[in-house]
């Protein structure tokens, strides 16, 4: 073990030992009662790297008192799994042992290496304790779900990792504590920030910083600051991290805040995010939630997809934040989104209705061409008439729609006062 990284020396060696799961393994907690009866059910660790879910499987199988068997879904695929099941049914036929099967990033397997676990898991021979940092309900099939219970670890809070390094530099037999060293609080508070609640990697930038001081030195801020510099950014573009900056970057310019808005496209693009994806997401916006509250945003959205694609990285990032804070501050509107889903039920719901003679390109029988009458309007049904009442666009009374709305009802005043008028005649 002397060695290893200090992230594995370090690894907790029983449940109390884990930190930031209260809610998983505080007293009364679900789980820690389960495992008090002698119950471990299976179940889907899912949490961002470093949060402890290979240890906790690890602290799980030995509180239970059984025997632990591990496969990387990045690593192993049919074969290896079928060699292990049978191990785990040959012990389960002996001695009627069940096994601890954890599967490290097991969203890496295919719908047919998911099923392949599935009759094993009711046939008692394994506990499966799975292992993502993806959403298993998005990576998981539904009936390996239906049979584990997903419990969501946390990203370890700066509090915690400052106590996981306080720790590793007091304990003598597997951490820094035979070299006599200390830090200053800014010194671990600066590294549990740059390490973004992964505790494995808070304890190797301690390790880093600790290989360049003497034996009985003090780590101070300074030297922090000096040796690690600005925190790297970890993204990945395909996984979880990914769509939940993005869904932040668009809430935050639905909820009108700019500030939040212009913060997480910065984590974006500091993470490596692809300008043009970015600006998809902006065009979307700007027809979903503004729409005809301004019409120009749109039009600005466009602008701002052509500047990306025409100046790419780094000068890119202006027209996006351009455009972004343009959207986050202009008045918001789902209307026209709203009008086009209730077009779609009521297509999927009456079906294919005929199109009125009068509107018909060879017919037109009976068709009154508006700009024959006054103000350009004149009373006339445009949709099939067994969906004459429908109303599926209603403007909003803020932003450019309250000019729309007021256009659509000054119509109908004309349109009853000049139908007044005929009646009169």
């Amino acid at each position: 073990m002397k060695d290893a990284p200090l992230a594995d020396r370090m690894r907790p060696r029983t449940l109390d030992d884990v930190v930031g799961q209260d809610h998983l393994l505080g007293p009364e907690r679900p789980l820690r009662l389960g495992l008090e009866a002698g119950r471990l059910p299976s179940m889907i660790l899912w949490g961002p790297p470093g949060c402890g879910k290979t240890t906790l499987a690890t602290l799980l199988a030995e509180r239970a008192g059984l025997r632990l068997r591990s496969l990387s879904a990045v690593m192993a695929g049919m074969k290896a799994l079928k060699m292990l099941i049978e191990d785990c049914r040959t012990a389960h036929r002996l001695s009627e042992a069940r096994t601890v099967l954890f599967i490290d990033e097991i969203h890496r397997w295919n719908k047919a290496q998911q099923d392949a676990l599935l009759p094993h898991i009711e046939q008692g021979v394994i506990v499966l304790i799975g292992a993502t940092t993806e959403n298993p309900a998005a990576e998981l099939i539904s009936a390996l779900r239906s049979r584990a219970e997903v419990l969501a670890l946390r990203p370890l809070q700066v509090r915690d990792l400052v106590s996981l390094m306080q720790r590793a530099l007091e304990d003598r037999e597997y951490g820094l504590g035979s070299r006599g060293l200390s830090a200053e609080f800014g010194a671990l508070e600066r590294v549990g920030r740059l390490a973004g609640g992964d505790a494995r990697r808070a304890l190797n930038l301690l390790e880093r910083l600790a290989g360049g001081v003497r034996d009985g030195q003090t780590i101070t801020a300074e030297l922090a600051a000096e040796r690690l510099g600005r925190p790297e950014i970890l993204y990945d573009r395909d996984g979880e991290e990914h769509y939940a900056l993005v869904s932040a970057m668009v809430k935050s310019m639905r909820g009108s805040d700019p500030d939040a808005a212009l913060y997480w496209l910065a984590r974006l693009l500091r993470g490596g995010e692809d300008p043009i994806f970015l600006a998809r997401r902006v065009l979307i916006f700007a027809a979903e939630d503004i729409g005809n509250a301004d019409p120009q945003a749109l039009n600005l959205a466009t602008s701002a997809a052509t500047a990306v694609q025409l100046l790419g990285m780094p000068e890119a990032r202006s027209p996006l934040a351009q455009a972004v804070v343009y959207l986050a501050t202009a008045p918001k509107s789902n209307a026209v989104m709203r009008g086009l889903k209730a077009a779609l039920a009521e297509v999927d719901r009456s079906g294919p209705l005929p199109v009125p003679m009068h509107l018909r390109r060879t017919t037109g029988t009976g068709y009154k061409y508006p700009h024959d009458y006054s103000y350009g309007i004149v009373r006339q049904v445009y949709v099939p008439p067994r969906i004459r009442d429908k109303r599926f666009y209603l403007p909003r009374s803020w932003g450019y729609e309250r000019s729309i709305r007021e256009r659509l009802d000054w119509w109908q005043e004309k349109l009853e006062a000049l139908e007044a008028e005929e009646q009169e005649d």
